[in-house]
């Protein structure tokens, strides 16, 4: 899932400048706005079948996305379909159970900004696993992340105490190192068309996803009208929509066109959350989200400083 820089022929800069202004618009709206969807479901689906019906519907869709672009799967017997069974499950199954559990017992605004230092963790899991190493910018990013995080943990009081929901929020951390590990392990993986690879994904963790929820959680539930709603919306555009627009902007845009989107995500959500579902807002969301993304963008200085061993 190799991305590079936009050099599309043809095409003017105005245009191009309008198309990413939509791609960067409708991403941070569909993934700000997953939280708030996964909010409402999980009040009448359980954590397990949610995510199962949102694989299926996301895995669906790829599909035959990939069929319309005329790209062909491997043979089964091929080393990529353990590859990407294994990130199918580390990025999307797991991490997606966490965050749904977890979301059963705190707002989707602080969902979205524990998330939020995904990147924050990937950096340091990058230094151990692959050629990017950490700086002294680097870490003191990933410690003002790190502090973000910490002040979530805490009551409105200023104790050390931790607060009443810290096991749901622990659950969500969870699921960003999650998706660290894949983003690191995805570097390793063999050279695959990313549409492919995301529909592999995205076939093991429905496959696994459905096999685990009825072990866990029985027979499927039929969610009532508003639940299967969401449960759509979920699984078409931040699942199977978001994931091709995703890979379409990586390629014309390159991954650091990603990473800004991703700054306002977490706000979105937040926002999201307080005029539709009137979720309650405390300093501890101001101060964790301003120190994650202060965090985010003093790691992505780049200068001559020498690695730290």
């Amino acid at each position: 899932m190799k991305a590079g820089s936009d050099t599309t022929p043809g095409i003017d800069s105005h245009i191009r400048s309008a198309l990413l202004l939509g791609i960067a618009a409708f991403l941070v709206l569909v993934w700000g706005s997953a939280f708030t969807l996964v909010d409402v479901i999980v009040r009448t689906v359980s954590p397990d079948w949610l995510v199962s019906y949102r694989l299926i519907i996301g895995a669906l869709l790829v599909v035959i996305f990939v069929k319309w672009r005329g790209l062909s799967f491997p043979p089964l017997m091929d080393v990529r379909w353990l590859w990407y069974g294994v990130l199918g499950v580390t990025g999307m199954s797991l991490p997606f159970v966490l965050v749904a559990t977890g979301q059963a017992s705190i707002d989707s605004g602080l969902t979205a900004i524990i998330i939020g230092s995904m990147p924050l963790i990937t950096v340091v899991l990058a230094h151990f696993f692959t050629e990017e190493k950490l700086t002294i910018w680097k870490s003191l990013g990933f410690l003002l992340g790190f502090i973000g995080i910490v002040i979530l943990f805490l009551p409105k009081e200023l104790s050390f105490a931790l607060v009443s929901d810290w096991a749901a929020q622990l659950l969500v951390l969870g699921g960003a190192i999650s998706y660290a590990v894949t983003t690191v392990a995805a570097a390793r993986a063999p050279e695959t068309p990313s549409a492919v690879a995301a529909a592999m994904m995205l076939i093991w963790a429905s496959v696994l996803s459905t096999l685990w929820a009825f072990s866990t959680a029985g027979p499927p539930p039929m969610p009532n009208a508003v639940a299967l709603s969401c449960l759509i919306a979920l699984g078409v555009g931040s699942t199977a929509i978001a994931t091709i627009v995703y890979l379409f902007a990586i390629d014309r845009a390159g991954p650091s066109f990603i990473a800004k989107i991703n700054y306002f995500v977490p706000v979105t959500s937040v926002a999201l959350g307080v005029m539709i579902l009137r979720e309650a807002l405390d300093w501890r969301i101001f101060a964790s989200l301003g120190m994650i993304v202060i965090g985010l963008m003093i790691a992505r200085i780049k200068t001559k400083v020498r690695p730290i061993p």
